[in-house]
C-alpha cells in the first residue's frame, strides 16, 4: 500500500480457491479450441448469493472490525451486487448495514433489492444523482449516524479501494496455482478493483478488461486503484480495456450482450448477468473475434456473480421469457 498506513488484516467470508473449469463446448463455438477457454467460478463464494465482491469484502469488513464499526455504510445502483454483498456480510457480523442508493423506491422490489431487505439493511434512496452526489449522499448518512453515537464505516462504491482490490491481488496468485500457463483473464471493468487487483498480481498483459460504464474513464480508475496498492505508475497503454460494450449505457441491454447470455447458457448452462458479466463475455468473444484471443492459449474467464441481477432487469426478463418453439411436440 503506497499509503504508508499499516495493511489491514482479511477475515473470512467464503472458502477459496474457487473452483476453475473448462468450457469446451463454448470454446469451440466461438472458434477456439476445445481446452482453450476455462471458467473461474467467483460467483460460486457462498455468502449473500456469491459475487466478486465477497473477496473485496473480506479486506473491507476486516478494516471495519479493526476501526470497532457498529455500522456499514455503502453506494450502488438500485441492484448493486456490491450493495447486497455487503448487507450479507454486514449480516453475518453482526453490523447494521444502511445502502444507499441511486434512484428512487419502485413500487416492487426485483432482484436484489429483494436480498438487500432479506438481509435485514435499511435502504436510504438518494434520487437521481451521479456518482459524486452519491457518495456525498453516503457520507451525509455517516455523518447522521455519528451523530446518534454509531461508528459507521463507509465502504467505496463497488468496494473497490485500494484496500479492497487486495482481494484481487489474492485471486490472481490463486489463479497462477491453478492455471501457470494463462495468457489472458477476461474480467468485467465496473468500479475498477477487481481488474487493478488481478493487474497487481498478473501483469498488465495478462489481463483484459471489458468496460460496463459503471464509471467514466476505466482507464484511469484502474490505474489509480494499481498506483494505490504500491503497484508504482502504469505504464502509459499497457492495460488492456474494451470500451465497445457499453451501449446506450450503464443497464441498457444490448444486442451482442443478449447473444452472450444465450451462448453461455445454451453451450455450457453457465447464467450471466446482463450488466457484468454478460458484458464480459460479448467482450470476449469479440477479442475472439478479432484476434486479441486466440486459439492455442488458455483464456480464463472471470465469472463475477450477479445472478440476483437479472431478476431484477426487466428488459432481460423480457427477452428470456418467450419459449423456444415447441410445436409439434406438445402432447
Amino acid at each position: 500500500m503506497s499509503s504508508g498506513r499499516e495493511v489491514p488484516q482479511p477475515i473470512s467470508l467464503s472458502t477459496w480457491p474457487t473452483p476453475l473449469e473448462p468450457l469446451p463446448r463454448l470454446a469451440r463455438a466461438l472458434g477456439l479450441d476445445a481446452e482453450d477457454l476455462w471458467i473461474k467460478r467467483d460467483d460460486l463464494t457462498g455468502m449473500g448469493g456469491g459475487g466478486n465482491k465477497t473477496r473485496k469484502l473480506e479486506w473491507l469488513c476486516g478494516a471495519a472490525l479493526a476501526d470497532g464499526a457498529t455500522h456499514l455504510v455503502t453506494t450502488g445502483a438500485p441492484q448493486s451486487n456490491h450493495a447486497r454483498l455487503t448487507a450479507a456480510a454486514g449480516a453475518r457480523l453482526g453490523l447494521e448495514t444502511v445502502l444507499v442508493l441511486a434512484g428512487t423506491a419502485g413500487s416492487e422490489a426485483r432482484g436484489n433489492l429483494v436480498l438487500d431487505a432479506l438481509f435485514g439493511a435499511t435502504v436510504v434512496w438518494a434520487g437521481d444523482v451521479d456518482g459524486p452526489a452519491l457518495a456525498a449522499a453516503a457520507e451525509d448518512v455517516a455523518a447522521a449516524l455519528r451523530d446518534r453515537g454509531a461508528r459507521p464505516a463507509l465502504l467505496p462504491f463497488g468496494g473497490s479501494s485500494a484496500v479492497g482490490a487486495l482481494g484481487y491481488d489474492a485471486c490472481g496468485r490463486e489463479l497462477l496455482t491453478q492455471a501457470p500457463d494463462l495468457d489472458t483473464v477476461v474480467v468485467a471493468l465496473g468500479s475498477g478493483g477487481t481488474m487493478a487487483g488481478l493487474v497487481h498480481a498478473l501483469g498488465p498483459e495478462r489481463v483484459l478488461g471489458v468496460h460496463c460504464g459503471a464509471v467514466d474513464d476505466p482507464v484511469a480508475v484502474v490505474s489509480a486503484l494499481f498506483t494505490g496498492m504500491g503497484g508504482g505508475p502504469v505504464p502509459s497503454g499497457s492495460l488492456r480495456v474494451r470500451t465497445d460494450q457499453v451501449g446506450p449505457g450503464y443497464g441498457a441491454l444490448t444486442a451482442p450482450v443478449m447473444d452472450a447470455l444465450a451462448r453461455a447458457a445454451r453451450t455450457e448452462g453457465i447464467v450471466l448477468d446482463p450488466v457484468y458479466t454478460g458484458r464480459a463475455m460479448a467482450g470476449l468473444i469479440a477479442a475472439v473475434r478479432d484476434g486479441d484471443v486466440v486459439p492455442g492459449r488458455r483464456t480464463v474467464f472471470l465469472h463475477t456473480g450477479g445472478l440476483p441481477g437479472l431478476f431484477g432487469h426487466p428488459a432481460a426478463l423480457r427477452a428470456t421469457a418467450a419459449p423456444l418453439d415447441g410445436e409439434g411436440l406438445t402432447p
